[in-house]
């Protein structure tokens, strides 16, 4: 059993900001800014690939909840709201999570960064990926 799998079964501790039936939320023990917050479906899921719809959009609306009550909350100037999909991503439990992490400055903890890559055609990459 992963470790989130564990903190939904109450067999961990967790600091939990919200819970029903689906869902639970928690505060990261790894608080990469002050509120940094979890987001997790009780029954597993590897990653946000895998999750059913149903269950990812009951994340999505809990998260925007919890999203805009750490921010009014710990006044908060912005929010960045990510899953990372297997290791190569960044993921480091094999378990669904929406990562809520609270912004205080450009200066905070908090480093993502987009750096432009090779060039692509574009045309052929839409072409590609377009779904019917």
């Amino acid at each position: 059993m992963c470790i989130f799998c564990k903190i939904a079964a109450k067999e961990i501790p967790s600091y939990c900001l919200y819970e029903d039936d689906e869902v639970m939320a928690f505060l990261d023990i790894s608080q990469v800014t002050k509120g940094h917050t979890l987001v997790i479906p009780k029954q597993h899921y590897d990653n946000f690939l895998e999750c059913d719809s149903k269950t990812l959009k009951h994340m999505m609306e809990v998260a925007q909840k919890l999203a805009n009550r750490i921010c009014k909350t710990l006044q908060a100037e912005g929010m960045n709201i990510l899953s990372n999909v297997n290791e190569v991503a960044g993921q480091s439990v094999p378990h669904f999570h929406i990562h809520l992490i609270p912004r205080y400055s450009k200066e905070d903890a908090c480093a993502i960064q987009f750096h432009e890559s090779e060039k692509q055609d574009l045309e052929a990459l839409a072409e590609l990926l377009k779904t019917v």
